[in-house]
């Protein structure tokens, strides 16, 4: 069992570290290392990991190097144990957007593999998506573990090209806010027409729920199962016209370009 350490006990890291110790990884072969010592001693406490307020230290001990620190910390932090300590033969995964491999190579001076992953928010309930990009000195048991890694959040799809882990930025990775404003303009005209608050968000997060569950189980096109709820002339054919009329697939396009417009402006500022 490899030793993995985790960099930063950001949101994304716990989320990894929990569904690798809830799937049976061994706490023991896991560490996380952070400046401030709550959410490292909390990570302890709670899942049995160990814990250390060094870089340096974390990544002696592992095998399998977890970044999950700010795009732009990411050169300081790798140049500092990378100075260090002979990283050679250890792998680096990357959980940082808009920090390019390139990047992260440069700051580690040395021949690493290295992984360019971009997980999203669902991973912290074990329903997450992941692009990942290997560098070429991953092998094939490198890619394996990392893959095996990823999975412990959610699925893991496979990119050919670096500068797809922006396209997954759009599609998946902000993508879960796109759901949210969604959800949070149907609960504010669920409240404008009488219900609860409460009886607002379970409406509108059951039928979500519900939606998104009917994909899942079943085999036909969503835009079939679209068609489906939607009988010409009724009420849910009158919302979609609705819909239709202001252009709602133009401006997801748009939204969606946006998002890997910034991820690419973000890439030059790091």
């Amino acid at each position: 069992m490899k030793n993995i350490a985790f960099i930063g006990a950001g949101n994304m890291n716990n989320a990894i570290i929990s569904g690798l110790v809830n799937n049976g990884y061994s706490p023991q072969h896991i560490i996380v290392s952070n400046p401030s010592p709550e959410k490292r001693i909390a990570l302890q406490q709670r899942l049995g990991i160990k814990q250390t307020a060094s870089n340096t230290e974390a990544v002696e001990f592992a095998d399998v190097i977890v970044l999950g620190v700010k795009p732009y910390l990411m050169s300081d932090v790798c140049k500092d144990f990378a100075q260090q300590l002979d990283i050679s033969n250890k792998s680096f995964i990357s959980v940082a957007a808009g920090c390019p491999l390139q990047h992260i190579e440069q700051a580690l001076d040395q021949s690493c593999t290295v992984f360019r992953t971009m997980p999203n928010t669902p991973s912290e309930v074990g329903a997450g998506v992941t692009g990942i990009f290997a560098n070429t000195k991953a092998s094939a048991d490198d890619k394996a573990f990392a893959e095996q890694l990823m999975q412990s959040v959610g699925i893991v799809k496979w990119l050919d090209r670096e500068e797809q882990i922006d396209h997954i930025i759009a599609v998946s990775g902000s993508a879960p806010a796109y759901f949210f404003l969604f959800m949070e303009a149907m609960e504010k005209q669920a409240i404008e027409y009488g219900f609860s608050a409460e009886d607002s968000r379970d409406l509108v997060q059951q039928t979500a729920y519900g939606a998104a569950k009917m994909v899942i189980e079943s085999q036909l096109p969503i835009s079939k199962l679209r068609e489906n709820v939607t009988s010409k002339g009724g009420s849910t054919h009158a919302a979609i016209c609705s819909f239709q009329e202001d252009n709602l697939e133009e401006t997801v396009s748009k939204a969606m370009n946006s998002a890997i417009a910034r991820a690419k402006e973000m890439a030059k500022e790091g």
